[in-house]
């Protein structure tokens, strides 16, 4: 198979493979010559267009052509222009029951409740990781906890070997940012909420907060804004008020907490208690036919074992909102994502900015012309289930099921947000590539083939193999073995490579 239509009504296929001009191609019974080189992943027109026309692809309008082209031309971001605009009024038009699931995927669904091997917290909540972390308040401590992390790395062996009872080694990680003072309003309580996301995250076996003291991010109302925490297991050292070394008074309890968290064990926790995180980055032509898919059948997977999914990046949901809103569970929640998109469009005219220039270089490079074609593909990643909640940004999960968070597009921004959220996990597909991870263990599923074989240290998973023959509930079985694995122990390539950071969203003055 040389190239695929996605929808009946589209009027585009996609290449599957680098293809040559004058090479005759049958889709669905229709002879084409092509009239240029058409890049794998981009688009060929399959019927001649005049100016103005739409581009269908996905059974859904992806722009205008720029100008009049005849069937076999290659069709790319040179040659469509998007039909987004401004701010719009919705209607409410809930979708069927029968729209909500797919009975195929039900088919491939285990009837029976799966397991993985997670820690049960104090206060119920699970983690997929044990791991010590070391928090700043404010920037201007980032290099106290980078050295107190350095240094209990290098005590954490001699720590095993002279308690038996901490012998389970720990990953120890700091999580520098530059924010926690100078900022206003929002944009102050926007970093406040994530820092209080992370320390509280059952991923964490225990946190030692370090502040400096004459923050606008100060430390006691910070501790406030932590609620009936873990004091135990959370721990605090303003520097200004250290009398001498910091870092030995920061070493002495982190000892503590190292030992207290080694003593944890893994046990058997219900999937109805994982909570993933859906995202995507340097997306290609491929995304909508593979890796996309393949997340929106797990998504249906998770919720239908009583789990918790959650899709955000809402720029990338211009073009493709109303199949989210008509896929909303009541009245209330179709208005909170009406609100959701508006808001987010009404920040990007308030600085002037277009709400449809959004495709990367990377993603037009890749096959991906407009932001709806994009956000088309993207949303795919949340499968068919109902929305049951919708979340603004910096905010904890609450309801179980499908949920959509309030994020930018910015991989580091939006994958920090999810985990925030409570995620334990992040599944993030990708055709172009990326090292990076949030601090929740970061999953990379690549869209093609070719990206996972030159890329073994960045990819977990390749789900490339769906446009080559591979049939989807196979892959979905696999994938879904993967992702146990990986929440039961298992490190991704960005743990494996010590590639984990935050960051905050950045939405206000700097005084």
């Amino acid at each position: 198979m040389k190239t695929i239509r996605i929808n009946p009504a589209d009027n585009v296929a996609v290449a599957i493979e680098a293809l040559k001009a004058g090479e005759t191609i049958d889709i669905e019974g229709q002879r084409i010559t092509l009239n240029n080189d058409v890049p794998a992943g981009h688009k060929i027109l399959l019927s001649d267009l005049v100016e103005g026309e739409n581009v269908i692809k996905y059974g859904y309008p992806i722009g205008h052509l720029k100008e009049s082209h005849q069937q076999g031309d290659w069709i790319c971001h040179d040659h469509i222009q998007t039909n987004l605009a401004g701010l719009l009024d919705y209607e409410y038009k809930p979708v069927g029951k029968e729209e909500l699931t797919n009975p195929a995927y039900e088919e491939w669904f285990p009837k029976e409740q799966l397991t993985f091997q997670g820690y049960r917290r104090k206060n119920g909540e699970v983690g997929i990781r044990n791991e010590v972390w070391i928090v700043p308040t404010v920037g201007c401590v980032n290099g106290i906890v980078n050295q107190l992390a350095e240094r209990l790395r290098q005590e954490a062996s001699q720590l095993s070997a002279l308690n038996a009872e901490c012998s389970t080694p720990l990953r120890i990680v700091a999580y520098p940012h530059n924010y926690g003072c100078s900022q206003l309003s929002d944009d102050h309580e926007n970093t406040r909420k994530v820092l209080r996301d992370l320390v509280l995250h059952p991923n964490a076996g225990a946190v030692l907060v370090v502040g400096l003291g004459c923050e606008n991010n100060q430390p006691d109302q910070f501790e406030q804004l932590l609620g009936d925490y873990d004091k135990e297991r959370i721990r605090f050292m303003v520097t200004q008020k250290v009398e001498g070394d910091e870092v030995e008074e920061g070493m002495k309890m982190l000892r503590e907490l190292y030992c207290i968290a080694a003593k944890d064990k893994r046990e058997a926790i219900p999937l109805s208690e994982l909570r993933v995180g859906l995202k995507c980055g340097g997306s290609d032509g491929f995304s909508g036919i593979t890796a996309n898919p393949l997340l929106g059948v797990f998504s249906d997977f998770i919720v239908s074992q009583g789990g918790t999914t959650v899709l955000t990046e809402v720029p990338e949901m211009f073009g493709a909102e109303t199949i989210l809103m008509n896929r909303c569970e009541t009245p209330e929640l179709f208005q909170q994502t009406v609100k959701l998109v508006n808001d987010f469009k009404q920040y990007f005219l308030s600085h002037g900015e277009p709400v449809g220039e959004n495709p990367s270089p990377g993603n037009k490079a890749g096959g991906i012309s407009t932001l709806e074609e994009k956000a088309l593909g993207c949303t795919q990643k949340c499968g068919k289930s109902a929305v049951k909640g919708v979340l603004p940004y910096g905010e904890r999960l609450t309801t179980k099921g499908l949920n959509l968070l309030s994020a930018p597009g910015n991989d580091l921004v939006a994958s920090t947000a999810l985990a925030s959220s409570g995620c334990h996990i992040v599944l993030f597909t990708t055709g172009r590539g990326t090292p990076f991870g949030t601090f929740v263990p970061t999953l990379k599923v690549s869209t093609n083939s070719t990206l996972a074989k030159n890329k073994p240290t960045w990819i977990d998973f390749n789900a490339g193999t769906i446009v080559e023959g591979e049939p989807m509930i196979e892959v979905f079985r696999r994938f879904t073995q993967k992702v146990i694995k990986i929440a039961s122990g298992e490190l991704t390539w960005n743990e494996k490579k010590d590639y984990q950071e935050i960051a905050i969203f950045k939405n206000g003055v700097t005084l």
